[in-house]
């Protein structure tokens, strides 16, 4: 957009609204909108692609608030620029289901590409925005059809800058090469606690060169033209560069500007008052005058954009209508229409060869049958692949130098799992990235994330109980499929054999809104027979893997310990005990069925006894107080397999006992 408006004024508007909402709330982080206001204004008015009319269009640049408790900042921008983000939603931030929210949140805010608030979480999405536009481009993109050509953006702040994960990210965005990202440090030396001078003394553009970035240092972060032309000369680069820009937060309020008095709190009338005087801003609360929406309006421009974009699009699909075809396909998130054939065809084999493997042997293979038709699949693991097995024959790395679609993230587990987060926020792939299960516990906020957005990540976790054994209680997984199925909207899969494998990989690629885990085993698994009818209900999470007449007991199992269950039913029928075995792969899928079905699977009354390698609380919800649990409630030890089992109680001898003490 172009405008005779003065700079400043532009920006005292974002001033003003931002301090105007926080004031009415009497909630907020004024101090981080007023800072950057003249950053904002050089971005948004003079290099971000974007069209407030569809927040959708596909070659949009993406920006990442990635501080996000200034979210009155992008709330400003959005309705300035003419989204349809109305006066009355700034007026309602902070206030129940307003689409201002205390910290911007995708799927709510029209123009909200994600969801931040944790720090460096939105950085890292911006990481994976990033490589995605790299991975597509290089794909779909031909000469003279640049279709996939746009920057992603990200504001950062020490805060962000001081999380570890930034280091994560940042590090890999510099091996890549990601060019087309761009992140403005807001430098204010300002966090919660006051200056950071007492702890954060990093030389941030020496951290960056190191990673590999085109660093551009000493921006005044209140000279807009400076702030334009730094962003001119990133898009030139042929690095991922980190613009350092000089900020005073709070900026323009007289009495707290540059002090962390104004960084988490409303500055109460009186300063308000002598701010706008301060700043001449003359207005009342909310008040935008006629010509400073006029100067930020970006409808008209935004519309010229993709108009062209759209002409380009149509052209290409003229000359190359199946690579057309295909990308929108990918970014609408539809899968194709051979998926379901392929995936019922891969379990049908799996059925024919009745293998006995590991289950994350089972999750390559799976991998292996799909990806043929899946090519939006993005595979990857930190610094595990041989052992977490998420490769396949065809695959290729990801480098600087050549596109790809299996990255190799290095021992990042939080920075993987935040990149594939936002991966799966660009749209066109589908990503899936593995560790150890018992460290999903460096990926747990981004999981957690993952969840709160609905993404289609998917989480690989393998080497999943005391089963793996040597390595001993660190590597060790006890508590982390429990608390994993704490988290809201995460289905966590625990399959027993490569057909509930199969399976799992089915419905994780499938699920369009919610990311899903895959917990796969060290150790060989037997296969299990079942019918077709069986089979199906492996979709329902939970399921009668075997019955017998007059059932006295039901005992539950998942994963490894499946088999476990089915050896204590064979013992206990020869000493004419009769039970039930109910495979439950998926306790979150099983949850969401309908009453009559789990009763039917769980029928009221039948004593139950869980069986689970890992702690035992969780399964007091399908048991009852008066039911049995063989689990485990302390640490492992370091030993064989089959010892650690056997000295844990996960025997046949401890599973009858456990019956026989529950039907009494």
């Amino acid at each position: 957009m172009t405008s005779s408006l003065p700079t400043d004024k532009m920006a005292n508007a974002i001033r003003a609204l931002a301090m105007d909402a926080v004031q009415k709330a009497n909630s907020g982080h004024p101090g981080m909108p007023m800072g950057m206001a003249e950053i904002a204004v050089a971005l948004w008015s003079k290099h971000y692609r974007h069209n407030p009319a569809n927040p959708q269009w596909m070659n949009r640049d993406r920006f990442i608030l990635s501080n996000g408790h200034g979210s009155m900042l992008q709330y400003a921008l959005l309705h300035l620029t003419g989204y349809d983000l109305s006066m009355d939603e700034i007026k309602n931030f902070r206030q129940l289901h307003s689409k201002t929210a205390g910290h911007p949140e995708v799927h709510v805010t029209p123009g909200v590409e994600t969801t931040t608030g944790p720090l460096g979480q939105g950085l890292s999405n911006a990481v994976g925005m990033a490589l995605a536009e790299r991975l597509l481009a290089a794909e779909f993109n031909k000469p003279g059809f640049n279709v996939v050509d746009h920057h992603t953006y990200a504001f950062v702040g020490d805060g962000c800058l001081m999380e570890g994960i930034s280091h994560e990210v940042c590090s890999l965005a510099g091996a890549l090469r990601l060019s087309k990202l761009v992140v403005l440090y807001d430098d204010n030396g300002i966090s919660i606690d006051g200056k950071v001078e007492g702890w954060f003394l990093d030389d941030t553009p020496k951290r960056f060169e190191a990673y590999n970035w085109n660093v551009i240092r000493n921006v005044d972060g209140h000279d807009v033209a400076a702030v334009e032309a730094a962003i001119a000369a990133a898009k030139k680069s042929d690095k991922p560069t980190l613009i350092c820009c000089k900020t005073m937060i709070g900026k323009g309020s007289p009495n707290m500007q540059g002090t962390d008095k104004v960084h988490g709190a409303a500055l109460g009338d009186k300063e308000i008052a002598a701010t706008r005087e301060a700043i001449g801003w003359t207005h009342a609360p909310f008040e935008i005058p006629a010509d400073v929406y006029a100067a930020w309006d970006a409808k008209k421009q935004g519309a010229a954009l993709e108009e062209e974009w759209n002409a380009l699009f149509k052209a290409y699909d003229e000359r190359y209508p199946q690579e057309a075809g295909e990308l929108a396909r990918r970014m609408k998130g539809e899968l194709p229409g051979n998926f379901t054939d392929a995936i019922d065809a891969y379990v049908g084999a799996c059925v024919e060869k009745k293998e006995t493997i590991a289950t994350r042997k089972a999750s390559q293979n799976a991998i292996q049958a799909l990806a043929p038709v899946l090519p939006e699949f993005l595979g990857g693991s930190a610094d595990l692949t041989g052992s977490n097995l998420t490769n396949w024959k065809e695959c290729v790395a990801v480098r600087a130098e050549q596109a790809g679609n299996h990255i190799n993230y290095g021992v990042r587990e939080f920075g993987m799992s935040a990149i594939m987060n936002g991966i799966a926020l660009h749209g066109g792939y589908i990503p899936f990235g593995a560790t150890f299960l018992t460290f999903s516990d460096y990926s747990r906020n981004a999981l957690r994330m993952a969840a709160l957005m609905k993404l289609r990540s998917i989480f690989v976790f393998t080497h999943d109980s005391i089963g793996l054994g040597e390595d001993g209680p660190t590597h060790q997984s006890v508590e982390h499929v429990s608390s994993l199925r704490l988290i809201p909207n995460l289905d966590n899969w625990r399959p027993c054999d490569t057909v509930e494998s199969a399976i799992a990989w089915k419905h994780a690629v499938a699920r369009r809104h919610g990311p899903t885990t895959l917990i796969f085993s060290r150790q060989n698994l037997p296969f299990m027979e079942r019918s077709a009818e069986q089979i199906q209900h492996i979709n329902r999470g939970g399921y009668v893997l075997r019955d017998a007449d007059n059932a006295k007991a039901v005992l539950i199992a998942t994963g490894s310990e499946v088999e476990l269950a089915v050896k204590s039913a064979d013992e206990l029928a020869k000493q004419g005990i009769a039970v039930r075995v109910v495979s439950m792969p998926c306790t979150d899928l099983f949850d969401r069925q309908d009453a009559a079905y789990k009763a039917s699977v769980l029928p009221k009354g039948l004593p139950r006894v869980a069986i689970e390698a890992g702690v035992t609380d969780f399964w007091y919800k399908y048991v009852g107080l008066e039911g049995g649990v063989v689990g485990i409630d302390t640490f492992g030890e370091s030993a064989p397999a089959d010892v650690l089992f056997k000295h844990f109680g996960f025997t046949t001898d401890n599973v009858v006992a456990k019956v026989k003490s529950v039907i009494g």
